[in-house]
């Protein structure tokens, strides 16, 4: 008898105690998620919820996550928890109350150097039963440029900023005072981000004692035994879904533009390749053949707390999705099915201290591939390939002080069955909410001059592509920007006869008008008072044949902007006469081309 079978035969306690302990278990982190917004001070929180809130056990098996934060914060936050042990003990050093940890090392489970979690441990009669943690996107960890993205120079992790491997910020309640001030010494914007990471701090205490109250109340035993139930009941439902899919090997493979602007090709046009192989209920997800890493330049993906988190949020996405299955304990028991491969030394498996601070945009594109795959086993259940998204550190002086914002530029999905890409929104493991014009303009020298969808460029399909967003910031003051992006040279996929998307673009314009096209990624650049970024957000591709879309979608198209009546008619083989739609000769095209 299997493990899994042996765990089916019987459950440790009634399962209407066990919804009653998951119930309570979200709810305690949807507070902690809540709690961190309403304290923090800067948008990328406040407004974008670019955090992340759980609770895991003692050996960091995750217990259950904020569901408003984005999976590539809160995913990651078991790597961390298992990066600070390990950590803790090569040091000899022991957790006790009172304690919070802070730790961001990229290579001991962090995603990323600017994604700070702050960990508080939960004791029950002076045993450890597990940890509530917050993380974070901070606005500036002290790398070589302001911010904390588009340091796309970085040449190896000690550019990327501070980095704190397990680090107690406070010890049996105490706080470590040279630690603060180390900080506050080294971060440009040192109000703002101590600011925020001051409610991380407060958000998981909450949590701490929440968790705690909630054992209390029902027994550690009882507990125990609910989580571990409801992780069986978690892998139950992800073997199934993976037991109902075709045995075999489904391999496919995108590019990531890396740096066109550096003439060695071993910086640019790299794959990423994904090989899964679907075994009764378990699945491999094989990325040999993605590309080498690169040792000087910050694409890279780390292994744990980037890659593994890609690759779980879009299964968990497409084969569980909600509409069909609703609500699903986030736990760790989702990942025991599922087996990645990296080969040590490539892009998506580096070596230390290869730098990974723009890991965002390849770690996104990675996991639309693991969706392309996917689409040869459930090919009902998948968009057509995303526009990827663009991430801009714009920063300045103001009488000495730094301003510092991170803005996240908008994707798109392709078209699904049955349904048109969504536009202008943030793809994927993002998840992140735009930020509203009147926020950023209320507190920062820039002005957004435009924000509105793209015209004309929609990708054809049955279902159409998602369109991106055309943005325009201008510069009240002297400043500079720095941008890590993806999706300018390869445009995103078709499928079942759609057709590809739009690459994105991104351009500056000097006060007397003058037009510059920029690459994806640009290191800092400064900005006089009066001069322009504009961003175009990449476009999803389409799904489906496009002379099977109903031609009055063809006509609403071309009247909202999405094509023009020529693309309307070579596309779609609908015909629009004086903003009115022809059906005769709509019918005569679409029977012309048979």
């Amino acid at each position: 008898m299997s493990r899994l079978q042996e765990r089916r035969r019987k459950t440790r306690v009634d399962p209407v105690t066990a919804a009653v302990i998951q119930g309570a278990l979200e709810s305690i982190a949807i507070e902690m998620g809540h709690k961190l917004m309403r304290m923090s001070y800067s948008s990328i929180i406040r407004e974008s919820e670019d955090f992340g809130a759980a609770l895991t056990d003692a050996e960091g098996r995750q217990l259950c996550e904020c569901k408003m934060s984005t999976p590539l914060q809160s995913g990651p936050i078991p790597g961390y928890i298992r990066g600070i042990l390990r950590m803790l003990a090569a040091r000899g050093d022991k957790i006790e109350p009172g304690d919070v940890i802070m730790h961001n090392d990229p290579y001991g489970g962090a995603s990323h150097g600017p994604d700070v979690a702050f960990c508080v441990p939960v004791f029950s009669a002076r045993k450890l039963i597990g940890f509530s943690v917050t993380t974070a996107h901070h606005l500036d960890v002290g790398a070589l440029t302001p911010g904390s993205c588009g340091i796309v120079d970085a040449v190896d992790t000690y550019a990327e900023g501070l980095q704190f491997k397990a680090i107690k910020i406070a010890s049996r309640g105490r706080r470590n005072e040279a630690v603060w001030q180390i900080l506050r010494d080294n971060i440009r914007a040192p109000d703002l981000v101590v600011g925020d990471m001051e409610a991380q701090i407060a958000a998981a205490e909450i949590g701490a004692a929440r968790f705690k109250a909630l054992v209390d109340q029902y027994g550690e035993k009882t507990f125990n035994d609910a989580f571990e139930d409801l992780m069986d009941y978690s892998e139950r439902l992800m073997r199934k879904v993976i037991a109902d899919l075709p045995d075999g090997d489904y391999t496919a493979t995108t590019y990531i533009d890396g740096f066109p602007d550096i003439d060695d090709p071993g910086y640019h046009d790299l794959p990423i390749k994904v090989t899964l192989r679907v075994r009764g209920d378990e699945l491999e997800v094989d990325l040999t053949g993605t590309a080498g890493e690169i040792p000087d330049k910050p694409i890279n993906m780390p292994l744990e707390g980037t890659v593994d988190c890609a690759i779980w949020l879009t299964l968990r996405s497409i084969l569980l999705d909600s509409e069909t299955w609703g609500d699903i304990p986030q736990n760790t028991g989702l990942t025991r099915p599922i087996r990645i491969v990296a080969p040590k030394g490539c892009l998506a498996n580096p070596n230390f201290p290869a730098p990974v601070i723009a890991r965002f945009c390849p770690g996104n594109q990675l996991a639309d591939t693991v969706m392309k795959a996917l689409a040869q086993a459930v090919p009902g259940q998948v968009s057509a390939g995303i526009g990827n998204l663009r991430v801009v550190a714009f920063s300045g002086l103001n009488a000495g002080a730094h301003w510092v914002h991170m803005e996240i530029l908008e994707g798109s999905y392709g078209g699904r069955p049955g349904r048109d890409g969504m536009d202008a929104v943030d793809t994927l493991y993002a998840n992140t909410r735009n930020n509203p014009v009147e926020d950023m303009e209320s507190h920062l020298p820039l002005r957004i001059d435009c924000y509105e969808l793209r015209n004309n460029v929609a990708a054809a399909g049955r279902w159409r592509g998602g369109v991106g967003s055309v943005r325009r910031f201008t510069y009240l003051a002297d400043g500079g920007f720095s941008i890590e992006g993806e999706g300018h040279n390869y445009a995103p996929w078709g499928f079942d006869g759609g057709g590809e998307g739009t690459t994105g673009r991104l351009q500056l314009i000097s006060g007397a008008g003058g037009v510059k096209n920029l690459v994806s990624k640009v290191p800092y650049h400064r900005m006089a008072k009066g001069e322009s970024l504009v961003a175009h957000g990449p476009c999803g591709g389409g799904d489906g044949d496009p002379f099977q879309r109903d031609p009055h979608q063809g006509l609403a198209d071309v009247l909202d902007g999405f094509i023009t009546a020529d693309m309307a008619r070579g596309q779609y083989g609908v015909a629009i006469t004086g903003g009115a739609l022809d059906l005769a000769e709509t019918r005569r095209l679409r029977g012309a081309s048979k």
